[in-house]
């Protein structure tokens, strides 16, 4: 019988273990950006083309490499940052395993434009698909230039599963920020398809946050710090206003690398206990500093998990370093039901008294109570026979009187099949079930549903002045879709513009769009990062426009409009759920309340 096995081409094995470090262009980003920062870079330039598909451009002003160097940097397992098997435990640079380059190179076409500081001449290299082509001598500036051309073109199958520029781009950003997050003292600077993104300038770790998510989130913010002798915690929370129901800005940081942790994660959840609503996460920026030989990073190819030897400690550290940062900046719950009985122990604890006299002790303060204080029996308050023969005769002159035609609480309102609810829901009884309605999810519906049988959509164009203009602070991403959409804006009601360098002014909304709402409508236009055509950001206008109308529309709505609405529903077919997946409604379960009885 014959051998079957057989050893893999390089060519092969470099492009199964690509697999592993390269899943899409957001993960060359992440290792190019860290090679610049480990060469010692002090300015660094991003360049995308096509989400990077086509192009994935790290300019850098760092050391460099040798003729030699710029060679081997594309073999696999070649690395400048460790030497042997002790020093993974104790490491301080972001790559080390020395697969990146090798892994990229498989998969694309690179081309690598590098000299040294005190070099004459620098060093070409251009590599396909994993094949060597060329190297030649180039003049050049010191540090090192990167292109990385048609992503996966050799590999059909990788390049076909990536998604839309939009998304792919999302990723490609978040990556960036984690990386210009964690070190504020560098220049980034990101551009897409010749439009700048960010242009982030060296600074504090304030001045990064606010560069990179905007100046609406500086006042929010809550520094957080403690020094102890094995691990140092900085960074910023932000204050419950400032929690959302997704975990975008949700950054944790150990020695200058970004790292995911659940169980951190909930260490700060479990700080603003008491402070959020329901489904609502807190925003925050923190960064660990600890011995490298106390972590292990190498547990993961992305390097995003991180192995702590203290975890439980700093668990502890986290939640009761933010817990005290909250408290002096008075956003703390008011009222502590779960006291420490500890502290009334220590309320009777003597004091250290700077005189000899007297012992210094605390007591709680007395109250004193008057038992026998009466108020009616004061003079000025005493009712005279006369007063209360008086107020006698009035109301036997008035109980003839006919009733009032004023009815506070109309009839209807208490029909057996349909109830408001303290809440803002309705209880309405349909056959033999009793179900709790969302009006506002039922209205989206409806009007969804009457404007696709509409050959054309009728959109607001009115506009109401405001009497005091208000301002959008803008970060990089939101000011070039600012620039994208603007075209559209006055025609839907809007008038506004860059008042200075990111804030818009806003000087009139559609009518309809009240003040409190206009800035978290603002923030749903400028979340879609791309709209390809005029339709597609008309549509996505016209589904916010009804989102926020239902939610205010409903805050209070008379009952025979709401029975009206159940009707255009029902003709509907009564489906349960929005197109999102969102219910419109919940039967509810009065069997099981009868049990409790």
């Amino acid at each position: 019988m014959s051998d079957i096995i057989q050893l893999l081409p390089d060519h092969v094995a470099n492009q199964i273990a690509a697999g592993e470090v390269v899943q899409r262009p957001a993960s060359i980003v992440k290792e190019l950006l860290e090679n610049a920062i480990d060469a010692e870079a002090t300015k660094i330039e991003l360049i995308i083309r096509d989400a990077g598909k086509n192009l994935i451009q790290v300019v850098d002003d760092g050391k460099g490499m040798s003729e030699t160097d710029a060679r081997m940097a594309f073999e696999r397992h070649a690395t400048s940052k460790i030497r042997g098997t002790e020093d993974i435990f104790k490491i301080a640079t972001k790559g080390f395993r020395g697969e990146a380059l090798a892994s990229i190179a498989a998969v694309s076409q690179v081309e690598l434009r590098t000299k040294q500081k005190d070099a004459s001449i620098g060093t070409n290299i251009y590599i396909e698909g994993g094949v060597f082509q060329f190297q030649d001598p180039i003049q050049t500036t010191e540090g090192s230039n990167f292109l990385v051309k048609n992503l996966f073109y050799n590999v059909s199958a990788r390049r076909k599963f990536l998604k839309n520029n939009n998304i792919e781009f999302r990723h490609v950003i978040d990556e960036f920020q984690r990386i210009a997050l964690a070190h504020e003292g560098l220049e980034f600077s990101l551009f897409h398809d010749d439009e700048a993104v960010f242009r982030l300038r060296k600074g504090s770790q304030m001045q990064r946050i606010v560069d990179v998510f905007g100046r609406k989130l500086q006042p929010q913010l809550i520094p957080i710090k403690e020094d102890i002798i094995w691990c140092k915690l900085h960074g910023f929370v932000a204050k419950p206003e400032g929690a959302k129901k997704s975990r975008g800005e949700q950054f944790f940081f150990v020695n200058g690398r970004y790292f995911r942790s659940p169980y951190f994660s909930k260490a700060v959840q479990e700080a603003f206990e008491g402070l959020l609503q329901p489904g609502y996460v807190p925003t925050f920026f923190l960064y660990l500093e600890l011995d490298p030989g106390k972590i292990d990073v190498n547990i993961h190819p992305q390097k995003t998990e991180v192995k702590f030897e203290d975890e439980h400690l700093i668990f502890a550290l986290l939640r009761s370093t933010i817990k005290r940062s909250l408290g002096i900046y008075n956003v703390s719950p008011s009222l502590d039901f779960d006291r420490d009985p500890d502290l009334d122990e220590m309320m009777n604890k003597p004091l250290p008294s700077k005189s000899n006299s007297g012992s210094g002790v605390i007591k709680m303060p007395e109250i004193i109570v008057d038992k026998d204080y009466n108020p009616f029996l004061e003079e000025k308050n005493v009712v005279l026979p006369e007063e209360i023969q008086n107020l006698t005769e009035m109301y036997h002159q008035n109980i003839s009187a006919e009733p009032s035609k004023i009815n506070l609480f109309e009839d209807e309102d208490f029909d057996e099949d349909l109830m408001r609810l303290p809440n803002g829901y309705w209880l309405f009884n349909k056959g033999d079930m009793t179900l709790m309605l969302d009006l506002g999810r039922m209205h989206r519906l409806v009007i969804s549903e009457s404007e696709s049988n509409k050959s054309t959509r009728k959109i607001n164009t009115n506009s109401h002045a405001l009497l005091f203009s208000l301002e959008y602070h803008m970060n990089e991403i939101e000011k070039n879709k600012y620039k994208s959409i603007k075209k559209y804006l006055p025609e839907l009601g809007f008038d506004m513009k860059i008042a200075h360098e990111s804030v818009l002014r806003i000087d009139a909304l559609p009518e309809g769009l009240k003040e409190t709402q206009a800035m978290k409508f603002l923030e749903n236009l400028f979340e879609i990062l791309d709209y390809k055509t005029e339709e597609e950001f008309m549509q996505f206008y016209q589904n916010q426009w009804n989102k926020m109308q239902s939610k205010s529309r409903f805050d209070f709505i008379y009952k025979k409009d709401a029975e009206q609405l159940i009707k255009d529903f029902t003709a509907l077919g009564f489906p349960e759920f929005l197109p999102d997946g969102k219910r419109c409604f919940y039967e509810v379960p009065f069997n099981d309340f009868k049990n409790k009885f």
